[in-house]
């Protein structure tokens, strides 16, 4: 490369560094103000957390019309349905899920989801009705109610909210030396000749990165456990571990891999790294625990 160009690129650099180096100074000294404003820690902590609950909210309450339109659900009546609707009060006398509506709906794979916490919605892919008879139907009811009764849905929304605010603020905090390092990577690249080389990720970007996996590794980890604790009050409740663990084995054999707009019922994959951010346990897993539930059942009844 004649020398002329290395100069050129040279003094490109210095200047593409210059203006990183002037847009870390900014938010620099806009984090400066914000920490020497006369506002307490507590004060501030307790703000953040209360604007992180109030979107957490909002997203969790208006999630549940958006996830119905979505899937183009439509209400189940007791009219029309009058077994279900036996099946669910029997449930309900017993839960304290309130008495949620019953939706049916054409999803992409056989599957159940619970939306909203007490008196929320159960959302059915019509392929059950078919592929499942009452008692497993029931079972797999008992299950999402169980859901709506922990207010699973609610936990998760706010989690991710708590998450995203987490790692929003940390991104803001490391900005400045964000900035700073991205304008040194471009102007060692420019000056190499190879401008493009420079794109690649901070330290700085990479802790925030890093605390992002983090935290959606924790909030999956918990939404697995409250799977396993839906199947536990679902067999408290119907008395039938192994009628659940039908239903499931029914599902996963009538389903393919695939994803969705919601958390399904389960996850089936073989893949041990997607294990890790899926939002449910294996279904081999869910069925062994069942079938230990059943044999200590017996156990006891003998």
């Amino acid at each position: 490369m004649a020398v002329g160009r290395r100069v050129l690129m040279a003094v490109v650099g210095v200047f593409v560094f210059a203006a990183y180096a002037g847009a870390a100074a900014v938010a620099f000294w806009a984090l400066a103000s914000v920490f020497r404003a006369d506002v307490s820690l507590a004060s501030a902590v307790l703000a953040v957390a209360l604007v992180t609950a109030i979107f957490g909210f909002a997203s969790y309450r208006f999630g549940t019309q958006q996830a119905l339109r979505q899937l183009n659900a439509r209400p189940l009546t007791p009219e029309t349905s009058p077994e279900v609707y036996r099946r669910l009060d029997r449930l309900t006398a017993e839960m304290d899920a309130g008495r949620p509506t019953v939706y049916v709906a054409r999803m992409p794979m056989p599957n159940a989801i619970s939306l909203g916490g007490t008196g929320g919605v159960v959302v059915f892919d019509r392929s059950l009705f078919r592929l499942l008879n009452a008692d497993e139907f029931e079972a797999v009811l008992a299950h999402e109610l169980a859901h709506l009764e922990s207010y699973d849905s609610l936990v998760q929304t706010l989690a991710y909210s708590v998450a995203r605010t987490l790692v929003g603020l940390l991104a803001v905090i490391l900005l400045p030396i964000s900035l700073l390092a991205a304008g040194v990577q471009r102007l060692l690249a420019w000056a190499r000749g190879r401008p493009l080389d420079g794109r690649s990720r901070s330290s700085a970007g990479s802790l925030v990165v890093f605390v992002l996996v983090a935290l959606t590794l924790v909030v999956r980890a918990h939404s697995r456990s409250r799977e396993f604790a839906a199947d536990e009050r679902a067999v408290e409740v119907t008395r039938k571990p192994l009628v659940l663990a039908s239903a499931l084995r029914k599902i996963e054999r009538a389903s393919q891999p695939a994803g969705g707009i919601l958390s399904p019922l389960y996850v089936h994959t073989d893949d041990e790294a997607q294990r890790w951010f899926s939002t449910h346990p294996a279904m081999d897993e869910r069925i062994d625990k069942l079938r230990e539930m059943s044999a200590e059942k017996r156990i006891e009844i003998e």
